[in-house]
């Protein structure tokens, strides 16, 4: 099986390319500039561009480069639309375990509780924890806390519904 696809999200689609980081797919936020840098970064980096944008998908796709049009208004309508059009490479997402930061896209890393304790995560958490991660780029420090239960419940949401 083929790599699965890099994405470069428009400035329309933050907590989209948050929510594919934390489901581990390789996916920049490009939040200022134009539309030509935009094409720029996905031809030079090989990436899909994201957008809800009619004319910069068809734009794109004339210049050789591709971008898939996001469509739907909950995030969860728009994942879906992502993961359909992106192919059996991205469809096949359920089986990803390694997440990328939330925040900078940057790997994660396991690390072990006696270094957890070491890091600013509040004595309360590390007590009701085992397994922090902390982002290999800029040192974010995550666990599974209240959040994880959602985000559970958005990936099995996503593949329980057929992709077609």
């Amino acid at each position: 099986m083929r790599a699965p696809p890099r994405f470069v999200a428009d400035a329309m689609l933050g907590s989209i390319a948050r929510k594919l980081r934390i489901f581990g797919f390789d996916t920049l936020y490009f939040k200022d500039g134009d539309d030509a840098d935009l094409e720029a970064i996905g031809r030079s980096e090989g990436r899909v561009i994201l957008t809800s944008d009619k004319l910069l998908v068809v734009h794109s796709l004339r210049r050789g480069g591709r971008a898939i049009l996001v469509e739907g208004s909950s995030d969860r309508a728009r994942l879906l639309s992502i993961l359909a059009q992106a192919g059996p490479e991205a469809a096949s997402f359920s089986g990803r375990r390694e997440s990328r930061c939330a925040l900078c896209n940057g790997e994660l890393e396991v690390l072990k509780r006696s270094v957890a304790a070491k890091e600013k995560i509040p004595p309360k958490v590390l007590v009701r924890h085992r397994l922090f991660f902390r982002c290999t780029s800029c040192s974010k420090l995550y666990w599974r806390g209240g959040h994880w239960d959602r985000i559970r419940r958005l990936s099995s949401s996503l593949t329980t519904k057929p992709l077609t």
